[in-house]
């Protein structure tokens, strides 16, 4: 009997303390959860962010063009090679086409006949004239048949002559001229070459680009766009000329958007009298933002980028509250933003997707 009453106390005392342990762990366990959770904080201030930004470019010739034949006909001379300086209008190469000149020297002997009778019939046309003052002399119907028969020359005669001007202009063509001065860069045909105008997918004939004045190109985002002005100055550093430091001026912009990039283009004029350059180069251009002065400035690691936005988390009347943004500029550690934020306010400085909206923070 004694045996079972220590037993029975002894059952009891254990569970007496598995309770007061379990609503210990419960209290314990209980105290953090309503507690407020507390994040670091920073302000949004509104201060632009300063940004240097390297961007790629291309060289590219001023003027450039492809030189194509404009009639069909043989090669005969080619006056130039690659690498060949000219001067404008100076002589590249010349075409020979018989058949070309065959019907120039037909449409000038049809123009002289035909110029040779508008003249005799003008001239018959003045002397029935002059006789049809005379009563009786001459009939109408004849000075009006007369009349009717040089304005019919008249036009013929014109006619010829537009031929065979038109077959002097063929013959022009059998010359090629250089229309700018530059470099020859490409030629693809020899003397005794066959060339035709009427050809689908043909190389061109010689190839000329102008190099003492480059165009460089590059595409910049359309945020850094409305910040840059015509005859802005731009530092570029050139892939072939590594560590040399060289400077441009904006002289063109595209005034367009790129819809698929969201990027404009502009040109910078690059003088090379000395002609180290050439086109095709590849080139980084640095651009100097000065930032939006109507932008909030916050730390990076606020901005919080899914894929269905970009927002911070805004702590109002202590609670926290998503506010989708834009970015700008950035440096090393702060960032540009535009939304629905105020200067002053407070953000959470390192903000991630799982803070809930209306959080309650200390």
């Amino acid at each position: 009997m004694t045996k079972q009453i220590i037993v029975l106390l002894s059952l009891t005392a254990v569970f007496l303390y598995g309770c007061s342990d379990n609503k210990a762990a419960e209290t314990k366990n209980a105290a953090p959860a309503t507690a407020a959770p507390h994040y670091t904080l920073a302000t949004a201030e509104q201060q632009p962010v300063r940004q240097v930004m390297k961007l790629p470019a291309q060289l590219a010739a001023y003027q450039e063009v492809s030189i194509f034949p404009k009639v069909n006909g043989y090669v005969r001379t080619v006056q130039v090679d690659i690498g060949s300086h000219v001067q404008a209008g100076q002589l590249l190469m010349t075409l020979e086409a018989p058949e070309l000149q065959q019907a120039a020297a037909a449409a000038k002997e049809k123009y002289a006949r035909a110029r040779s009778d508008y003249a005799i019939s003008r001239d018959n046309y003045e002397r029935l004239r002059q006789a049809s003052n005379t009563p009786g002399a001459i009939s109408p119907m004849d000075l009006a048949t007369a009349g009717s028969r040089t304005v019919a020359d008249s036009a013929l005669c014109n006619s010829e002559k537009a031929n065979w001007q038109m077959q002097q202009t063929m013959m022009g063509y059998l010359t090629v001229t250089a229309p700018f001065r530059g470099v020859i860069t490409q030629r693809n045909v020899h003397p005794g070459a066959l060339v035709s105008a009427e050809a689908k997918d043909t190389r061109p004939m010689l190839e000329l680009k102008q190099i003492d004045h480059l165009r460089l190109q590059v595409d910049i985002p359309e945020s850094i766009a409305a910040t840059l002005r015509s005859n802005d100055t731009l530092s570029f550093y050139l892939s072939a000329l590594p560590g040399r430091r060289m400077t441009g001026r904006i002289a063109r912009t595209a005034m367009n958007i790129n819809m698929q990039y969201r990027t404009e283009r502009i040109e910078l004029d690059v003088y090379n009298k000395d002609e180290i350059l050439s086109p095709g180069m590849y080139a980084d251009v640095l651009f100097d933002s000065k930032g939006n002065p109507h932008a909030l400035a916050v730390p990076k690691s606020a901005v919080v980028t899914s894929t269905e936005r970009k927002y911070v988390i805004v702590v109002r009347d202590g609670r926290t509250v998503r506010v989708d943004v834009t970015t700008g500029n950035e440096s090393n550690d702060r960032i540009e933003i535009l939304g629905n934020i105020r200067s002053g306010e407070s953000v959470i400085a390192n903000a991630n997707d799982e803070i809930k909206e209306g959080t309650i923070v200390k």
